[in-house]
């Protein structure tokens, strides 16, 4: 399956804190293996801001006269744990560590996590391109939700789903923890039992990757 690549982007909001983010990273490692022992490519992304309720962003929003429905307010961070030319033995658990930073884990923008990991995704060379998102809820950032309508991010993220679905070069898939990722993607999975994350996760990669073996 070298022809195919797969993105597990991680949501980093504060909700993620503690042990569901613990089990996460453990899911994501299990991936690691299960995709590393089928030769498939895989990318291991996380994506927040850099702070709360906004930063130099709202700051510069504030001082030039508070313009109305100025967009988002704050400065995302994405990160890269493991790229796709990281070969699979180099993909150790210590990749992982970082997302069990509490002050790592601020607010979730969804919609431009999924663009930036498709335009990753667009660099390598590869037949079948798959994102998984991995999320605990809807997007969500205060600074950007108290300056514009209460929907701004939500639908954004529709948008660029609906975009990416249309388009049809990457395959989306949303796993919902503890929340119903189906009002966003069109393929989706809902995990209620923290614990069974990494099964979960398992299922929808083997799922997705059936046309592979078809």
């Amino acid at each position: 399956m070298e022809n195919t690549v797969v993105t597990i982007l991680v949501d980093h909001s504060r909700s993620m804190a503690g042990r569901n983010m613990l089990l996460a990273a453990a899911a994501c490692q299990i991936a690691m293996e299960f995709l590393g022992a089928m030769n498939v490519k895989l990318e291991v992304l996380g994506f927040t801001t850099v702070g709360w309720r906004g930063g130099k962003c709202r700051r510069l929003w504030e001082q030039q006269g508070k313009r109305a429905a100025p967009g988002r307010l704050a400065e995302t961070l994405h990160i890269i744990y493991k790229s796709s030319e990281l070969a699979y033995r180099e993909g150790r658990a210590y990749l992982l560590e970082p997302m069990l930073r509490l002050g790592l884990l601020k607010e979730n923008i969804d919609g431009e996590a999924i663009e930036w990991a498709i335009s990753r995704q667009m660099d390598i060379q590869a037949e079948r391109r798959i994102v998984v998102v991995l999320s605990d809820g809807v997007p969500c950032d205060d600074a950007t939700l108290s300056a514009n309508d209460t929907n701004y991010l939500s639908r954004h993220l529709k948008q660029v789903i609906a975009q990416t679905e249309m388009q049809g070069a990457v395959e989306l898939v949303g796993v919902g923890v503890g929340y119903d990722a189906s009002q966003y993607y069109r393929t989706s999975a809902r995990i209620d039992e923290i614990d069974d994350l990494g099964t979960t996760l398992i299922d929808v990669l083997r799922e997705a990757l059936k046309k592979d073996f078809a």
